[in-house]
């Protein structure tokens, strides 16, 4: 059985690691080549770094940020934020990222899915979907969760699964920051419908969220941010919790 990997997330603005909540109310929480070594150090199976204004201001992710991160850290990690062409996708792969996450770009030209899974192979491409319920239905947002990407959720996250994403990495923004459990009912709708693996995220608030994701929601990966960053869940604690709840981690 693979293990279920525990991932810590690093929303980063002009060089700093931040957090919100609902993706809005922004505040700035640290180093984030520090934390990530702290991360590696505490367990973590993997890391995502997300340039979370890149799409929004037209602009590319952080190169010289990447490199300090490669340098820094010894677990694989995901670069994401305003990637729009290979050539930038090529670029954060030379620096040092180990897969890039692509979202507003892949809505507005999905054909980059494609590209970028034809060069490099689906394990190096993460498709982020950022999507808030509203009268049963899931609405992909986009630009930060800032715009109606006028798409539905589940099919979607099909198309993007036949164009070539080795991952899907979906955020409920409801759920977002606020500590209230993960959309366990719609990842485990996604887990079963999809054939390759799906890193929840949104919700985090306590180590039973994570069980029930991996149990309830089939959820290949989980992703929190603001419960580690604040020390309120130690990764190793949580991982050997879940080890003695029978759900399958690397300790």
């Amino acid at each position: 059985m693979v293990a279920k990997r525990i991932i810590p997330c690093l929303d980063v603005l002009d060089g700093i690691t931040v957090k919100g909540v609902n993706f809005i109310n922004i505040i700035e929480i640290g180093d984030p080549v520090e934390m990530g070594r702290f991360y590696a150090e505490e367990g973590a199976d993997e890391l995502v770094y997300l340039d979370i204004n890149a799409s929004y201001e037209g602009r590319g992710a952080f190169h010289n940020l990447v490199s300090r991160i490669a340098s820094g850290i010894n677990i694989p990690f995901t670069v994401g934020g305003g990637i729009t062409s290979l050539e930038e996708a090529s670029a954060l792969l030379d620096f040092g990222a180990d897969k890039v996450s692509i979202n507003t770009s892949a809505l507005e030209n999905p054909g980059l899915i494609d590209k970028i899974a034809a060069k490099y192979g689906s394990q190096f491409i993460v498709v982020a979907i950022d999507a808030v319920e509203e009268s049963g239905q899931w609405r992909v947002l986009k630009k930060g969760g800032r715009y109606d990407a006028k798409r539905e959720l589940f099919e979607w996250a099909k198309e993007a699964c036949e164009r070539g994403a080795g991952e899907i990495l979906f955020t409920s923004v409801g759920n977002d920051g606020t500590r209230d459990g993960f959309a366990c009912n719609t990842i485990a709708k996604l887990s079963r419908g999809l054939p390759v693996p799906v890193i929840a995220s949104g919700g985090a608030g306590c180590k039973e969220d994570f069980a029930d994701v991996f149990s309830d929601g089939y959820a290949d990966a989980a992703l929190a941010a603001s419960v580690f960053h604040n020390g309120d869940i130690s990764i190793n604690l949580l991982k050997r919790w879940l080890n003695e709840k029978n759900i399958n981690v690397r300790i």
